[in-house]
């Protein structure tokens, strides 16, 4: 799908005038663009709101996360400007709204580009999945005070006995005929349904509690300094929501410790690596153990099989609808996709006596 930039940036208050404007990223759901301007660059996204049906809420979150983050480094009297970084600077429409609406109907958001920094898909170091952990436990640490509670942005998004339930019925509608082609892949998902529900009977029994969480912490969701090697801003705040403290070190688990992307075709090549789930895990109670309890500190080992079940039931479940959710670029994507949690969920349950003894240690 083409835009006008050049117009649609027409609807927002930037310094300078448009000059430019490319596709940027890497994202599954979200049209993005780097647009620059004669005096500024900026992040331009067009939000998916088959995905996000109510983008007036979810760009209330944005602004009420990025405003308190920024009065956290107000308080810290921090005079340095590169804690401006820390956060994503929103630019308002000229109507003083967060957004922008054109004259298609599709939502559009704009924040300044934060320079010096970027992504890692798949991380090549143990310092810097220690940076980005760290990044993430802080971003939850400034929102633990956050008064009052965010929207959900997307009911039930990591609620995995609800995942799991439309998995199951995604496979007994079959609508494409695919069931035939993942039955292995489907059995291994089933052989686990006593698991998905731990982590809610323990919010339910008073051991876990709700905080205000990122919830899509893949590691390209943080930005990394390209000359210190520390985690400056976590971004993506679609999904920032009410939410447990184990689904976004789970889903660092899934995302930071195998070398393969997620979409990898040689399995051979997929496996966590214990020695990022240490610098993950160190990484991250260096700035979020402060505010956890004892057994919400115990669980976050289990956290990382959990989500990377929990990720691979929506791919199976999207290749069986029709590939409806995720962007896919190739014939069985989402499948592929799928493989690759199943085969990193191996790899975890393999180490997971050694995971746990390191949480204890710590």
């Amino acid at each position: 799908m083409e835009f006008n930039i050049a117009e649609i940036s027409k609807g927002f208050a930037l310094d300078g005038v448009f000059v430019t404007a490319q596709r940027f990223g890497t994202g599954h759901i979200n049209d993005t663009f780097k647009m620059s301007t004669d005096k500024q660059t900026y992040i331009l996204q067009r939000i998916n709101t088959a995905i996000f049906r109510q983008p007036e809420q979810l760009m209330d979150n944005f602004v009420r996360v990025s405003r308190h983050i920024e009065g956290k480094i107000a308080a810290e009297k921090i005079a340095n400007p590169a804690t401006r970084r820390r956060f994503l600077q929103v630019v308002m429409s000229h109507s003083g709204q967060p957004f922008f609406v054109d004259t298609d109907g599709n939502f559009w958001r704009c924040y300044i580009f934060v320079d010096e920094a970027r992504t890692y898909d798949v991380l090549e170091k143990a310092e810097q999945a220690f940076a980005a952990a760290k990044a993430f436990g802080a971003f939850q640490n400034d929102l633990a005070d956050m008064p009052g509670r965010l929207n959900e942005t997307i009911a039930n998004f990591h609620n995995t006995p609800s995942r799991f339930a439309d998995l199951k019925a995604a496979a007994a509608a079959d609508k494409c005929g695919r069931l035939k082609d993942v039955q292995p892949e489907l059995d291994f998902i089933m052989a686990r349904e006593a698991e998905y529900s731990l982590l809610l009977n323990e919010l339910a029994a008073g051991n876990v509690f709700e905080r205000t969480t990122h919830n899509d912490t893949k590691l390209n969701n943080v930005l990394i300094d390209d000359l210190t090697g520390e985690g400056i801003c976590v971004i993506d705040l679609d999904t920032v929501m009410p939410g447990l403290p184990h689904y976004d070190f789970g889903d660092m688990v899934r995302t930071g410790t195998s070398p393969a992307p997620e979409d990898e075709l040689d399995l051979s090549k997929v496996g966590m690596r214990f020695e990022m789930f240490e610098a993950l895990l160190r990484g991250f109670l260096s700035t979020a153990g402060n505010f956890l309890n004892a057994r919400e500190k115990e669980l976050l080992p289990f956290s990382g099989k959990l989500i990377t079940l929990e990720i691979g039931m929506r791919f199976l479940t999207d290749y069986l609808s029709g590939d409806v959710y995720f962007k896919i670029h190739r014939e069985h994507h989402n499948l592929d996709r799928c493989r690759t949690q199943i085969k990193l969920a191996q790899s975890i349950e393999q180490q997971f006596d050694a995971m746990r003894k390191l949480c204890d240690s710590l």
